[in-house]
């Protein structure tokens, strides 16, 4: 179950125009088949490499990143190198968390966030670094006096500490406001075309047993911009309604799910209703209705689901144990963003050599 931390990556925009590049650690003791140290990187709400301290190796599962990995092998290895260096220093310099908490028991987990925000319209560059403890917030850097904010009574001592370190303080913000907007903007510029893309889902209706309710699950689909509702007689329904979460796919797609209960309607009936799916800059919906000809169940038609990859089980895994700590105690992890349209003017910033030119990358 090493994957649960990472499902919930993917990621809702707050501005049309910004980007994001995002490294995400966790620590963990006292879970059993979880890997102690999860490092991954993020651009743009995609996970582009993963790493734990099981596999002892950088991974990912995108094409166009591999081909990237290949042609800049410095630049990976480098990353990698200082990855797996930072388990360690990630061990040291959080150690005061537990002491400091008085909690020597138990399972823990500490979660560390830090990357760059590139606006593609304005400019304007920002880097961000935090750390929670056990999924509360505990340090937040300000890149502004290269100081740390508390979240967390407990965490003043280490503040004080920290604050006295003007060296590493003044590294990181050199290294989230400069370095990591150069990684940011290289990894726009190759992986163009695979980010920009828009795919349409594959969409099916689900039904474990007679009197379950009904699953619409898409998957295939990009990006994840995506809504799903249903509808009865053509106006949208809430009663009855559970809606899923949007989740990375093994090829970087996205999948989703929503379920209808309707177990007291006659199937034949079943036709009054629609599981509606709309994708960020596609025109038209999809619209699947219900009809039993067409629902799948355990022992109907389909066929069997594409077993995962033992990554893809592991970054699901990841995720889900972060978004669970994470959202209980309201600590946000991931600064979700969603991938937005590629224009001419983000082409040009890009790649200011072919003015006016759509450079798209080779996936």
């Amino acid at each position: 179950m090493r994957g649960i931390l990472m499902m919930m990556l993917f990621a809702q925009a707050a501005s049309a125009v910004k980007h994001s590049l995002e490294f995400d650690l966790m620590l963990s003791s006292g879970f059993p088949n979880v890997p102690e140290y999860v490092a991954m990187e993020i651009l743009d709400g995609v996970i582009i490499a993963y790493y734990d301290s099981d596999i002892k190796t950088g991974q990912t599962r995108l094409e166009w990143v591999r081909k990237l990995m290949q042609n800049n092998s410095q630049h990976w290895e480098m990353h990698l190198q200082n990855c797996i260096h930072y388990q360690q220093v990630f061990k040291v310099e959080t150690l005061s968390f537990q002491q400091s908490s008085n909690q020597t028991g138990g399972g823990h987990v500490i979660q560390q966030i830090a990357g760059c925000e590139w606006d593609d319209e304005t400019g304007e560059v920002e880097g961000f670094k935090q750390y929670a403890y056990n999924g509360e917030g505990f340090l937040t850097f300000d890149m502004q006096t290269q100081t740390w904010i508390t979240s967390h009574p407990q965490a003043e001592k280490t503040k004080q500490e920290w604050d006295k370190d003007k060296i590493n303080n003044g590294h990181w913000k050199n290294l989230l406001t400069t370095d990591c907007i150069a990684w940011l903007k290289m990894y726009l510029n190759y992986g163009m075309t695979f980010l920009y893309r828009k795919d349409p889902p594959s969409v099916s209706l689900l039904q474990k047993t007679p009197s379950s309710p009904f699953c619409c699950h898409a998957t295939g689909f990009h990006p994840n911009n995506a809504v799903m509702s249903w509808r009865k007689d053509g106006e949208e329904l809430h009663e009855g309604v559970e809606d899923g979460e949007i989740l990375p796919n093994n090829d970087g797609s996205f999948q989703m799910s929503g379920e209808l209960n309707i177990s007291s309607v006659a199937p034949e009936d079943w036709r009054r209703y629609d599981c509606v799916f709309q994708l960020s800059g596609v025109k038209d919906d999809i619209v699947t209705t219900v009809d039993k000809t067409v629902v799948r169940t355990n022992h109907g038609k389909g066929g069997t689901k594409e077993k995962p990859s033992d990554l893809s089980i592991a970054i699901i895994v990841v995720v889900l144990i972060i978004v669970f700590i994470s959202t209980a105690v309201g600590f946000r992890l991931y600064k979700k963003r969603k991938v937005t349209e590629m224009t001419p003017e983000l082409s040009q910033r890009l790649n200011p050599e072919t003015s006016g030119t759509n450079t798209s990358s080779t996936q």
